[in-house]
């Protein structure tokens, strides 16, 4: 068994468990409980409230400081930072350090460049994940492998939508759940995603609609962001030579060309899949990806710190269009 601990005892780490709609497991703990190579030892968190709900709800000891943790686990082999993203740098460089194998950081990978690029830099010493969760989950890995078979043709262009409620800032929800939609159009095309041009809101207002254009490799891409929606919007639509693929939160579709029945000489797109049928295993297959990354000395995580660091370089280049 893998002993494993978590600093951090929020919602990404273990309270989104008690969510009756979420596929489960969909947090940290849930996903170490579930995998039988883990074993949950022990969590931190600075919120004593959050210490014992954490110790009462999976039954493990919590620690009144994360130095305390590792010191008494001297046998941790996988630890989670899922605390905000200004510290970690903080815990990722105290689990390097106390020699720990293989650290699971939650995305954001850091909130500015620079705390990025020194935690890609203790990949030296530990393997770093990121938990873009859509790297391993299930539809994704289907649509990429869609999207390179040929099938649908060369992808020609990718529309990408994010809204996120009423108020918040633009700038912060591109930080929050944009680090998910810049990574999935890297992931999905094998590309470094790049910033041209801004239009539209500017980014620090909480309401509007900002256009971001962009490239991913010599594929157009333009990302639409927005406030002032009651709903939550997360997809991408690729655009291909023979048809087009949208996926994101609820959907999946594949179109693809053929003779059009509604005129003569002309090709229409008819749809061929609608929905994902089965669980996406989006945090059992990253927890999957860790405990290999602990047995087998060298192996390359799915999502390295390497992937969440083009992610932050991405988001640092819209600074100039504030």
């Amino acid at each position: 068994m893998i002993p494993a601990a978590i600093i951090g005892l929020g919602r990404i780490a273990s309270l989104l468990e008690d969510d009756p709609l979420r596929e489960k497991p969909c947090t940290h703990a849930g996903a170490i409980s579930a995998n039988p190579a883990c074993t949950l030892v022990g969590g931190y968190d600075i919120d004593e409230e959050r210490r014992s709900l954490f110790a009462e709800r999976w039954g493990v000891p919590v620690y009144a400081s994360a130095k305390e943790m590792i010191h008494k686990r001297q046998d941790l082999k996988i630890l989670v930072v899922a605390t905000h993203p200004d510290s970690h740098y903080e815990y990722c460089k105290l689990a390097a350090d106390s020699g720990i194998p293989v650290i699971i950081c939650e995305k954001p990978l850091a909130d500015n460049l620079s705390q990025a690029r020194k935690i890609a830099a203790l990949s030296r010493k530990s393997v770093i994940i990121t938990n873009h969760e859509r790297r391993y989950s299930a539809d994704y890995i289907k649509a990429k492998e869609i999207l390179a078979g040929g099938e649908l043709g060369s992808i020609l262009s990718i529309r990408a939508v994010l809204y996120m409620g009423r108020k918040k800032r633009l700038l912060d929800v591109l930080w929050h759940d944009g680090t998910h939609l810049a990574d999935a159009i890297m992931f999905l095309t094998e590309k470094i995603l790049k910033h041209k041009n801004h239009w539209g809101a500017n980014l620090n207002a909480s309401s509007g609609t900002a256009w971001l254009e962009g490239n991913a490799g010599k594929i157009p891409v333009l990302m639409e962001v927005g406030a002032k929606r009651d709903h939550l919007v997360f997809e991408m639509e690729f655009s291909c030579e023979k048809g087009r693929l949208r996926i994101g939160n609820g959907i999946f579709e594949v179109w693809k060309s053929e003779e059009s029945p509604y005129a003569e000489n002309f090709r229409s797109l008819k749809q061929l899949e609608q929905g994902f049928k089965g669980k996406t295993g989006f945090f059992a297959n990253m927890l999957v990806d860790a405990v290999s990354c602990a047995q087998n000395q060298g192996r390359k995580p799915v999502s390295s710190a390497i992937e969440g660091l083009k992610v932050i370089e991405y988001l640092n280049s819209l600074g100039r269009w504030h």
